[in-house]
């Protein structure tokens, strides 16, 4: 069976893999660098310079530790250095996995000719035509902006990650996982930051609990956190400085900065291709796919950002698995509502499963449990004190069914839970479970 996968980033290459693995004959089509937003433009570069931000913050905190120690401040460009050196580790690793695995790699814009062929204008001028059993469609999304007079003005992420100096003042407008994964990394580099959300609260998507103790945490580091702020526009000063005009509670603000960022979330790349020419359904949310992630046009599936909902890079990776299981015939058990998602803010936030308002709106009674990492020993020792965890439970039977939480390496804490969610485990059975002394996974234990 011949296989065409369009897009390169982990949804697609991954995919790739697994199909070459299984024996297809598979061509991967790449209009970017392999990795796609994920390992060139977010994920990776992101969590690169939260690193260098955790050590600039561990330096500052150092005689705390009872260390002695200084720092010069942060240098920026070697920062990013050390961010284009990871990223093009991984993505030489990518290349060499494809290669091995005979993965037959086109890089060029693909377009289709029908529902079995697509052409690649190639990079290097030339042009290919590749005819398969089946495609898969992984072009992921692109970078959102608000319709406001000038728009033009704000920064997207991407070029945020190649900036040469640190901001002495930074407007980040959206408070959802990207504005403030950079609110939070241009802090600890010394930035003024200011951040304006839309919503009541940030992290519009996240359990209220979490979301109001986050911005508490942030706003203690020294993040001026505005919500309920509807953007109006950006205007440029004489001194090239921006001024960002905005409206809260009916009454007319405004915050100035060196550099504004616009983060208000990504929606799916629909131009891409030319989706129209062969019929495939497309909707406000992406690409129109039914549970097995096929299109409207048979032969043809979509998955990753481009279909919308879940735009993170580990729910790609699965649903081009099940993509490639359904058309294979292979059974499996991926259940795509229990996604963990992770904020790596300082300090970490994370969220698995159902949050005590979504069980509200579906009627589900629950018990819910906290713990604070303040009370966690190893936390302590660690001087990472900030946070707390947030489980909920079904009052019926004591079936976990979602957890919630902030603290020190939450994005790593939240996967035990993932997993006891994802078996049905009850909050008995987990009460159960030894866990090693001293550790952050004791703070579980609710």
């Amino acid at each position: 069976m011949k296989l065409t996968i369009i897009g390169g980033g982990p949804g697609g290459y991954e995919t790739a893999l697994k199909a070459a693995e299984r024996g297809l004959e598979v061509t991967l089509i790449s209009s970017g660098p392999l990795g796609g937003t994920c390992l060139n433009e977010g994920c990776i570069p992101t969590k690169a310079l939260r690193r260098s931000a955790d050590v600039a913050d561990l330096v500052a905190g150092a005689a705390g530790f009872g260390v002695e120690a200084s720092a010069g401040g942060v240098d920026l460009p070697r920062v990013m250095a050390r961010k284009e050196e990871i990223v093009g580790q991984l993505r030489g690793g990518i290349e060499f996995l494809l290669k091995k695995a005979k993965v037959n790699v086109l890089s060029g814009k693909a377009s289709f000719v029908d529902a079995r062929t697509v052409r690649v204008a190639l990079q290097d001028g030339g042009e290919a035509t590749v005819t398969s059993d089946a495609i898969f469609v992984a072009t992921g999304s692109v970078s959102a902006s608000l319709p406001i007079p000038g728009a033009e003005f704000a920064v997207d992420s991407t070029a945020l990650l190649s900036a040469d100096a640190i901001p002495h003042r930074l407007c980040v407008i959206g408070a959802g996982v990207i504005g403030l994964e950079f609110a939070s990394i241009f802090r600890s580099f010394g930035s003024e930051v200011t951040v304006l959300e839309y919503c009541k609260e940030i992290l519009p998507r996240f359990d209220t609990d979490l979301s109001k103790r986050l911005k508490q945490s942030l706003s203690r580091k020294g993040i001026s956190i505005d919500t309920s702020a509807s953007v109006q526009g950006i205007a440029r000063e004489a001194d090239g400085s921006f001024k960002v005009s905005y409206i809260k509670k009916d009454q007319p603000q405004e915050v100035l900065a060196d550099k504004v960022l616009m983060a208000v979330g990504r929606r799916p790349a629909l131009g891409s291709l030319n989706f129209e020419d062969i019929g495939i359904e497309t909707g406000k949310r992406g690409v129109v796919v039914d549970k097995d992630f096929q299109t409207s046009v048979p032969g043809i599936y979509a998955f990753g950002d481009i279909i919308g909902g879940y735009m993170l890079a580990h729910v790609a990776t699965f649903q081009g698995l099940h993509a490639l299981n359904h058309l294979t015939g292979v059974e499996d058990g991926i259940d795509f509502g229990i996604v963990p998602a992770a904020v790596f803010t300082s300090p970490e936030a994370a969220t698995v499963g159902l949050s005590e308002d979504e069980c509200k709106e579906k009627g589900i009674p629950v018990e819910c449990l906290k713990s604070q990492f303040r009370a966690n020993g190893k936390a302590l020792t660690m001087g990472e004190t900030d946070g707390f965890i947030k489980v909920v439970a079904s009052e019926e039977d004591g079936r976990l069914l979602g957890c919630h939480l902030f603290g020190p390496h939450a994005a790593d804490l939240i996967h035990e839970m993932a997993a006891l969610i994802a078996r049905r485990t009850t909050l008995a059975e987990f009460r159960d479970l030894i866990h090693a002394h001293p550790t952050l996974s004791e703070a579980l234990m609710v």
